[in-house]
């Protein structure tokens, strides 16, 4: 049976930072979409060899996040058209829709967790709102879309299936991406602070299927908005 030995494993520790440092600029929008990502100018921003930030875009090709083209390396992806839109968030109903029956039995120690996200989602969302008219400091942008994420994602930590929070992540970041080229801002903040409200009540009873209802219809409620901004 072959050996994994130290050095493997720090060179999969460092694999794993580069791939978190080059997604972090991805979904910041450091990069724009169609720029070429060279691995030799990655790897000398990081202070890093090449081959963890080769082994890092492998990673992130998978997403969907960088293409690769045949002698020409590798891009940062175009955002995701109408027919992508439609398949991200096929794949996330399935995906969060599950993650919310897995959660619900664990609803108990959710709720604070919960209750603690949703009070940083309501802020983050009234900050964005109080520039209606105006545009929107990208650091307030950034802040609102995290605590927007980290609902969700509590969820599906709280199901307690380690391969849905890996997909939600893989996922999570497309959607972040596609909400950079959303001209939607205020407006759609206070809708989807309003729908992420009625997830969280929904785990404060005890109805499974008012949780799952409240998920499925902010999902749909999303996909509805982010096709019509693409469009």
């Amino acid at each position: 049976m072959p050996i994994t030995t130290a050095a493997d494993i720090d060179r999969r520790g460092l694999r794993d930072r580069v791939y978190e440092s080059i997604l972090g600029m991805l979904v910041d929008g450091a990069v724009e979409p169609g720029e070429r990502l060279s691995i030799d100018t990655v790897a000398k921003v990081l202070d890093v060899s090449p081959t963890p930030v080769r082994e890092a875009l492998v990673m992130l090709e998978r997403t969907g996040l960088v293409t690769r083209v045949a002698l020409k390396g590798y891009r940062v992806a175009p955002q995701p058209d109408a027919a992508q839109l439609e398949e991200l968030f096929e794949a996330r109903l399935m995906l969060e829709v599950e993650a919310v029956r897995l959660a619900f039995p664990h609803r108990v120690s959710l709720r604070p967790r919960l209750a603690e996200l949703m009070a940083a989602h309501r802020a983050a969302a009234a900050a964005v709102r109080s520039h209606v008219g105006a545009e929107v400091p990208v650091e307030l942008t950034q802040r609102y879309f995290q605590s927007d994420s980290d609902v969700h994602r509590v969820i599906v930590e709280h199901s307690g299936n380690r391969y849905l929070r890996d997909m939600y992540d893989s996922l999570g970041a497309l959607t972040h991406r596609m909400r950079q080229a959303g001209t939607r801002g205020p407006s759609d903040a206070a809708q989807a602070l309003d729908e992420h409200r009625a997830i969280a009540l929904a785990f404060e009873g005890d109805d499974v299927d008012a949780a799952v209802a409240a998920m499925r219809a902010h999902i749909e409620n999303v996909r509805g908005r982010a096709i019509a901004d693409a469009s």
